[in-house]
């Protein structure tokens, strides 16, 4: 049986992007590895964020076993490598208009879209703005023009 453990972002500055998703979220990492990998919890599921610079830089403090394969392990090519957009994060709030105007107002927000409206068989509003490393985040919720 598969249970959900998290889905983990692996970034460049993970201090930047910590502080970008504490600000985002309105909450403190739940549990922090060193400065390798840190956990938050939103309503019991989990997006984590992974130091893709930590092991390079640390070779003393990581120990693996089994075959080297370069692409799940290499961390600084992975990091480096540009971001096509393909994975999504999207969360959802009560009310779209007072997020969007939060989300600027914190000015962390890169790319921050106006609220959008998309009807492709299941019609809602939503927003979109980039996490430091270039990640989609789109938000929806209600909203009343």
């Amino acid at each position: 049986m598969i249970t959900y453990g998290s889905i983990y972002l692996i970034a460049e500055d993970f201090e930047q992007s910590i502080s970008f998703y504490r600000a985002l979220f309105e909450k403190d990492v739940l549990n922090q590895n060193k400065n390798r990998f840190a956990v938050f919890d939103i309503n019991g599921l989990t997006l984590s964020i992974m130091n893709g610079k930590f092991d390079r830089e640390h070779p003393d403090e990581v120990h693996t076993e089994g075959e080297h394969c370069a692409l799940y392990d290499d961390f600084t090519a992975i990091v480096e490598a540009p971001n096509c957009g393909k994975v999504v994060v999207n969360l959802s709030v009560d009310d779209l208009r007072a997020e969007y105007e939060r989300i600027r107002s914190l000015g962390v927000a890169a790319n921050l879209t106006a609220i959008r409206y998309i009807n492709a068989g299941s019609p809602y509003y939503y927003f979109c703005l980039k996490d430091p490393d270039g990640n989609t985040i789109e938000i929806t919720g209600n909203y009343e023009k």
